[in-house]
């Protein structure tokens, strides 16, 4: 009871709740389907555990189920780290490096992010994964790869159980109503199953086999492009700044050399930044080793221009011309529309006619930006932006710089 008072706290119990969300359901349900028709077909029609090969089998699924779950509820429990509220660095001189946080009241510690949907700022934030229901970061990075590996292995291992079932099983019973085709096997069945192969057992079976596949090819992916990533010590977002970066000194033709700077020339050393036998991360999530011709603030001062780059860039501003309630998928606003909505989980904003847009992004179809606030709002540190139908604005023909120096005083 002791144990369980300890480890039950305030913090696990209101942590728990990540659980209530689409992404966690979904992800458990695929592993509790792919694993539990795994283990019945074993035991029931395929490899019985009174073989030694059934037993070591059904050993591999049970271990592949618990370290696939112990991976995923680390990612999700044990978080990617949060910078303090109202953070500042040690030395004040180095502020002017830093972005500063509206809504966590404090600086942005490098490789930090604030994450909407956290709402808070996050220790080298790599990206907000829906299916854990948390951010990955600093401290569950090599939680969440890990699984992302073992959940691909685990599936394959299934798929082939759930294909050999069906091949075992059906072989002497294929049909197709019209006639009977036996197909000569050289398969035996070494054993009496313990029940029929039934129709709802091989749908059941079929069904598994497609989340296993689908969960293989899917997950397979996430887990190579993660490691491209780690391997280079980047971030998703960090690679995504390295390249705004190149953009910009092509741009401006500035002559600059832009060096990522935490990139420490080994692979094998950018691997051990992040996979420690500890199993946590190398770090505190503030101070970085970095590259010997960068420093700390290399990368923060780069985000700095291309803020400013971002404002001078996206000046033209759009008037809302049609209103729009804020709908994910709106089919008031046409077919194209309504199927090509941004698959992300970004918000949507409500407009109305006259509203000011500030847009920084697009597609044909769609486009994101920010909404230009009345002066309560901007000093109440009020930011409204998301993504709204391209068809709702049109661009502004006339004078807007009153509106343009209110945009500017914008902070994220």
């Amino acid at each position: 009871m002791k144990f369980l008072s300890t480890f039950v706290t305030f913090e696990n119990l209101h942590e728990v709740r990540r659980l209530c969300h689409w992404g966690p359901i979904i992800a458990l349900s695929v592993i509790a389907i792919c694993s539990t028709m795994a283990m019945l077909d074993s035991i029931i029609w395929y490899w019985p555990l009174d073989t030694t090969g059934g037993s070591i089998n059904f050993i591999m699924l049970i271990n592949w189920t618990v370290l696939i779950l112990y991976n995923y509820f680390n990612a999700m429990f044990v978080g990617p780290g949060y910078i303090p509220l109202g953070w500042k660095p040690e030395n004040q001189h180095d502020a002017q490096y830093l972005q500063y946080c509206r809504v966590c009241q404090g600086y942005k510690a490098p490789r930090s992010h604030h994450c909407r949907k956290c709402n808070r700022c996050v220790m080298k934030m790599d990206h907000h994964c829906p299916w854990i229901n948390n951010c990955c970061g600093h401290l569950n990075h090599a939680y969440f790869t890990s699984f992302l590996l073992l959940a691909p292995l685990g599936c394959s291992h299934a798929a082939i159980i759930f294909i050999m079932t069906m091949y075992t099983q059906l072989y002497e019973r294929i049909s197709f109503g019209w006639s009977t085709v036996k197909i000569d096997m050289s398969a035996v069945r070494q054993f009496q199953p313990l029940m029929p192969f039934s129709v709802p057992a091989f749908a059941a079976t079929l069904f598994a086999l497609g989340l296993a596949l689908g969960t293989t090819i899917a997950v397979g992916m996430l887990f190579f492009i993660q490691m491209k990533v780690i391997l280079r010590n980047k971030t998703s977002i960090e690679s995504w700044i390295e390249e705004k970066a190149k953009d910009r000194i092509q741009h401006y033709q500035t002559g600059e050399e832009f060096i990522f700077p935490y990139d420490l020339g080994s692979r094998w050393l950018n691997f051990k930044q992040v996979f420690t036998w500890s199993g946590t991360p190398k770090g505190d999530g503030i101070v970085w080793p970095v590259h010997p011709k960068c420093h700390q603030h290399t990368l923060t001062m780069e985000q700095l221009k291309q803020k400013a780059d971002k404002r001078v860039r996206s000046q033209v501003q759009y008037q809302v011309v049609e209103d729009y309630n804020g709908a994910c998928c709106p089919l008031s606003k046409g077919l194209q529309t309504f199927f090509r909505t941004p698959c992300t989980e970004e918000p949507r904003i409500p407009l109305s006619k006259g509203d000011i847009i500030l847009a920084t992004r697009g597609t044909k179809w769609w486009m994101y930006g920010d909404k230009v606030l009345n002066e309560e709002e901007m000093k109440a540190g009020d930011r409204v932006r998301g993504w709204f139908p391209r068809r709702c604005v049109e661009k502004c023909h006339y004078d807007t710089a009153a509106n343009d120096s209110t945009s500017d005083k914008k902070v994220n």
